[in-house]
């Protein structure tokens, strides 16, 4: 079994790994009666992306072009759509294999058109020119036979890219060095905070805050959201007044609002958290008919890109819907 097949076993890019929801009874019926208020976003534009086996996983945005950038799961391809060509079939950007990626989960784009990418189970994370396709960088965070997972990416205005890895307890960085090239570090052992690991998939998603003095990460099994301090490597877990994320994926920080896609759930939710970000509010989740197991997000222009992973149907052995796409939904106006 690949480390691929056993990550999609585990929820495949965010799940608790059992198929249910593991807080507490009192929250559950709390998240149970949010479901059933959810509100439904009331636009939606569909982008194709070509091939039988996808299983699609990050999204990232160039606003200054309207390009947005997928990853395949499967054989590493990154798809090259555009926003304002909707019902358009994305193209091939990079090949499968290519710099030896076979897997692309994660990632984001920079204000210089730079596409990083975090390469899910092989232990890779990746730097291109979305404008030529050449690679600018490539490192492999551990030996070959350990099994890891680099899940997702957040930049900082500093050039400084974080990855996150579910399986093993740390954070990871690439910074600019010398001529447009660029160093990597072990940023953080995870293992000295309080945030525990367990089971199945732990940290996910990952975002910056506007000035770089905080990451905050959900952490899939548990659905706890923590803030990390860039300068002090603080780690705490944010108040989020007894309710969780469980299946949380992937997410996007808009000022002080968090949307935390929960992939199980077919849910987006937003999160209204505090100045210092260490508390928050969990809103009402809305979706969408055309969002189908959805992992990562992006924004443009009021709306959301929303991968559709079906990692649901590949667990269950059921035949995906052809075409793999991308959703573009409006946010709804009391979510923003």
């Amino acid at each position: 079994m690949s480390i691929l097949v056993l990550a999609l076993n585990l929820t495949a890019c965010g799940g608790n790994g059992g198929g249910q929801d593991t807080g507490s009874g009192g929250q559950e019926t709390t998240k149970e009666s949010k479901q059933e208020s959810t509100q439904a976003a009331s636009e939606a534009g569909r982008y194709a992306l070509p091939g039988n086996e996808v299983y699609p996983e990050g999204v990232a945005y160039r606003p200054d072009t309207g390009e947005f950038f997928v990853g395949s799961t499967t054989d590493g391809t990154v798809f090259r759509g555009n926003v304002d060509e909707p019902g358009a079939e994305a193209e091939i950007f990079l090949e499968p294999g290519q710099d030896g990626r076979t897997a692309a989960t994660g990632m984001k784009v920079d204000p210089e058109g730079r596409l990083f990418v975090a390469g899910g189970d092989t232990g890779q994370l990746f730097v291109y020119d979305t404008g030529t396709g050449q690679a600018l960088a490539s490192f492999r965070i551990q030996p070959e036979n350990e099994m890891t997972f680099v899940n997702d990416v957040t930049l900082g205005p500093d050039g400084s890219a974080y990855f996150t890895d579910s399986i093993n307890p740390r954070l990871y960085r690439l910074f600019p060095y010398g001529e447009g090239g660029y160093g990597f570090e072990p940023f953080l052992d995870l293992e000295e905070t309080p945030l525990e690991y367990g089971e199945g998939f732990n940290l996910n998603g990952i975002a910056a805050t506007e000035d770089g003095r905080y990451l905050i990460s959900v952490q899939s099994n548990t659905g706890n959201l923590y803030r990390i301090d860039t300068r002090s490597k603080e780690v705490r877990q944010v108040d989020l007044r007894g309710e969780t994320l469980e299946n949380g994926d992937g997410i996007l920080l808009d000022g002080r609002t968090l949307y935390v896609v929960r992939n199980r759930q077919g849910l987006i939710f937003p999160v209204r958290l505090a100045q210092d970000f260490a508390s928050g509010e969990v809103g009402e989740g809305f979706t969408h008919p055309s969002l189908a197991y959805p992992t990562t997000i992006a924004a443009y222009d009021g709306h959301l890109l929303v991968v559709n992973s079906q990692f649901d149907r590949r667990q269950s052995g059921e035949e995906p819907e052809l075409p793999f796409t991308v959703s573009s939904i409006e946010i709804p106006p009391s979510a923003r």
